[in-house]
C-alpha cells in the first residue's frame, strides 16, 4: 500500500473553499482542520472541560458551546493564554486528523489532502507533506473580495489581511500554486491539472512520518499515535 499527504492552505478571501469544492467533486479525500478544531471542543469533550477549567464559564454560549469570538478576544490579547489553549486543543486535533488519515489509508486512497489554514505559518507540519498547495490571488483581488464578502471598509479589510502571513510570502514555500485571481473556470482547470499530477504520484507515507519524528516536535506524537492505531 502506498500513500502520501498533501497540505493545502491559502489566505483570507483567497478562494480556498472553491478549490476544496472541486477536489471533493473529483473524489479526493480532504480533511478539514477547521472542522476538526470545532469538533474537539464540543460540550463534554476532554478539551472542552480543560478549556472551562482554565478560562471559566464566561466563554460559554447558552447552549453550552464555546463562544469562539469571546475566547478569541482573550487569546489574541494574551499570548500566554493562546499558548495554553493550543496546548489543550492541538493534541486532540492531531489525534483526530491522524484517525482520519488512517481511515483513508485503510480504504486504499493514494493520497489525502489536509486543509490547514495556518500550514505555512506554523511550518511544523509541512515536513510531513509530499506536496504543499497554496490557493493564491493577487493582493488587490484579495482585498476587493474580502470587502465584498464581509461588507468591510478598506481599512478594516486591510487590517484583517495584514494579520496573516502575506500570500506572496507563503508562495515561496508552496510546491504548487493555484492562482485564483481569475474566474472560476481558470481555477478549475488548474485544480484539474493538480489532480492529474497527484493521481500520477505515489510515495510511501509511513517512511516520511518516521523521518519526521526525528526533527519535529509533533512527530513524536504522530509516531506514538500511529503505533497505537495499527497495533
Amino acid at each position: 500500500s502506498t500513500m502520501f499527504l498533501v497540505g493545502l492552505s491559502g489566505g483570507i478571501a483567497s478562494g480556498k473553499s472553491t478549490v476544496v469544492a472541486v477536489l471533493r467533486e473529483l473524489g479526493c479525500a480532504v480533511i478539514d482542520a477547521d472542522v476538526i478544531a470545532r469538533q474537539v471542543v464540543q460540550p463534554h469533550s476532554k478539551a472542552h472541560q480543560q478549556i472551562l477549567q482554565h478560562f471559566g464559564t464566561e466563554i460559554l454560549l447558552e447552549n453550552g458551546e464555546i463562544n469562539r469570538e469571546a475566547l478569541g478576544n482573550i487569546i489574541f490579547s494574551q499570548p500566554e493564554k493562546r499558548r495554553l489553549l493550543n496546548s489543550i486543543t492541538h493534541p486532540e486535533i492531531m489525534k483526530e486528523m491522524l484517525k482520519q488519515v488512517l481511515k483513508y489509508f485503510v480504504l486504499g486512497y493514494h493520497y489525502v489532502i489536509l486543509d490547514i489554514p495556518l500550514l505555512f505559518e506554523t511550518r511544523g507540519l509541512t515536513r510531513f507533506m509530499k506536496y504543499t498547495v497554496l490557493v493564491y490571488c493577487d493582493p488587490p483581488t484579495q482585498l476587493a473580495r474580502l470587502m465584498k464578502r464581509n461588507g468591510l471598509g478598506v481599512a478594516e479589510a486591510e487590517a484583517r489581511i495584514s494579520s496573516q502571513l502575506p500570500l506572496d510570502e507563503k508562495r515561496k514555500w508552496a510546491t504548487h500554486v493555484i492562482d485564483n485571481s481569475g474566474d472560476r473556470e481558470s481555477t478549475r482547470r488548474q485544480v484539474l491539472r493538480l489532480h492529474t499530477h497527484l493521481e500520477d504520484s505515489l510515495h510511501f507515507l509511513w517512511a516520511r512520518l518516521a523521518v519526521g519524528t526525528a526533527v519535529a516536535g509533533l512527530g513524536g506524537l504522530l509516531f506514538l499515535l500511529i503505533r497505537h492505531f495499527i497495533s
